[in-house]
């Protein structure tokens, strides 16, 4: 059974790879209305986008989405969730699901998945999602961030690293660690409101300010991550000009 729960959207406009990201062109619309679309897609039973940019907050409320505008001061994208469930006054036990504002292919059925994990689980505060490696070369790209679980799917560790290591073998090599085996991170993430305040007051941890990953503030702070498998893949995110115009392609 789906829980009852709620998305946030955070979206900035000064983006460091590709600048004004939520605004660019997709076959008509804006990149932050087809993540919103996802979003619509899922079992949420309210859609809010949490924005730093007044430009972006006048796009979404013109094809009706629901806007916080919410300080430019963040340093990552679940602080901005944490301040926009403060405005809307959303209860310490309401479920929040954080999907990120790049990320236009995003299956309705992970969001509800990611929802449903943390639910399930009343000692948890936090979930999200992973998946196999596709490709070896995955596993050497400092883009595709990769987690380690313990035995009761709670993460150990997320890094942008190659892990885990095989010591004497190296991935692909008998004895060694498949690349298969493998799991990448999917940056979709469930919280329970209480644990986003709890967040938002913490310092930005020195791991996460190493490898540029906001989930390891929690884990700095010993907090447990759930980390399910996916019951679906995602399509590619939109991180670059590169992945823009790829982006336009499937769309079109």
């Amino acid at each position: 059974m789906i829980p009852s729960f709620d998305i946030i959207i955070p979206a900035r406009f000064a983006s460091q790879r590709l600048p004004g990201k939520p605004l660019r062109d997709i076959c008509g619309k804006p990149l932050i209305q087809r993540v919103y679309e996802c979003a619509c897609d899922s079992s949420a039973e309210s859609v809010t986008v949490a924005t730093d940019d007044p430009g972006i907050l006048r796009v979404a409320e013109s094809f009706g989405a629901n806007v916080c505008l919410t300080s430019v001061e963040h340093s990552s994208g679940t602080d901005r969730v944490a301040e926009a469930a403060e405005i809307l006054k959303l209860d310490d036990h309401r479920i929040v699901v954080n999907l990120q504002g790049d990320e236009p292919r995003m299956p309705g059925s992970l969001i509800d998945q990611v929802a449903e994990t943390l639910a399930a689980d009343p000692t948890a505060r936090l979930a999200t999602v992973c998946r196999p490696l596709e490709h070896q070369e995955e596993y050497e790209n400092p883009d595709i961030v990769k987690v380690v679980r313990d035995q009761e799917n709670f993460a150990l560790y997320f890094s942008r690293a190659p892990i885990p290591s095989s010591r004497s073998t190296p991935p692909m090599e008998r004895g060694g660690i498949h690349w298969s085996i493998i799991r990448r991170h999917i940056g979709l993430y469930a919280y329970r409101v209480g644990y986003l305040k709890v967040f938002l007051r913490q310092d930005p941890a020195p791991l996460e300010r190493a490898e540029k990953l906001e989930q390891l503030r929690a884990l700095w702070n010993g907090e447990s991550i759930l980390v399910c498998d996916a019951v679906q893949t995602p399509g590619p995110g939109v991180d670059t000009l590169a992945d823009l115009e790829a982006a336009i392609r499937y769309f079109s």
